[in-house]
Order: C-alpha cells, then sequence, then structure tokens
C-alpha cells in the first residue's frame, strides 16, 4: 500500500498564498498521473487540479485556473499546489492523489491513493 502525506496547510488572509506538498513512498508520484481534491464542510470533494506523468499536461478546475498552480518533480517523488490569490471559498481540507493512469483526470474514481487530507483557511 503506497502512503501520500500532504503537508503546508494553515491559515491565511484572503489575497495571500500557500503552497502544498505531497510526498509518497514508492514511486506512486513519479510513476503516475496525479491530482489534488478539496472538501469543505457539508459539501462533495471537489477536484482541483491534476497533472501527467511527466508533469508536462496540467488541468485545473475553473474555480483555481489562474490562481493555482500544480507541479511534479519526479526525482523526489514529490507534487506541489501553489495557491495564489487565495479567497474564502477555498477553505476546505486538500488531498492529494495518485491517478491509476498516465494522464490527469478530474475524475476521483480515477484515482486509487489519497493521502490524510491537509487543512487550508483562508480568513477574509
Amino acid at each position: 500500500q503506497v502512503q501520500l502525506v500532504e503537508s503546508g496547510g494553515g491559515c491565511v488572509q484572503a489575497g495571500g498564498s500557500l503552497s502544498l506538498s505531497c510526498t509518497a513512498s514508492g514511486r506512486t508520484i513519479s510513476s503516475s498521473a496525479a491530482g489534488w481534491f478539496r472538501q469543505a464542510p457539508g459539501k462533495d470533494r471537489e477536484f482541483v487540479a491534476a497533472i501527467s506523468l511527466r508533469g508536462d499536461f496540467t488541468y485545473y478546475s475553473d474555480s483555481v485556473k489562474g490562481r493555482f498552480t500544480i507541479s511534479k518533480y519526479n526525482a523526489r517523488n514529490t507534487m506541489l499546489l501553489k495557491m495564489n490569490s487565495l479567497k474564502p471559498d477555498d477553505t476546505a481540507v486538500y488531498y492529494c492523489a495518485q491517478s491509476r493512469g498516465l494522464m490527469p483526470t478530474p475524475h476521483p474514481t480515477e484515482y486509487n491513493t489519497w493521502g490524510q487530507g491537509t487543512q487550508v483557511t483562508v480568513s477574509s
């Protein structure tokens, strides 16, 4: 069983920035596509961003496009989510996940491994 661990969550004022990191055991990040999801209290889990195996193709939710950047560092088995211009609506638990394939996908059913999540809170 592969383990994914998120870090970098915290509290930030609206308009500020945070960077989340996802570190994987084995080669789960470096050997497949991966992505980020988030879930706010009382809401369904929401797709945020995904990235291909090589990191040469990305896909973003409309709600974060232009503000968030997803990247991979396969040599370090790490995936990052850089979040800029944060809004209170971005407040959620953020989860990193490994995809079953090589291409990015927004569908959670295509992800087979999930981290425990890290809390991001954006104050107004």
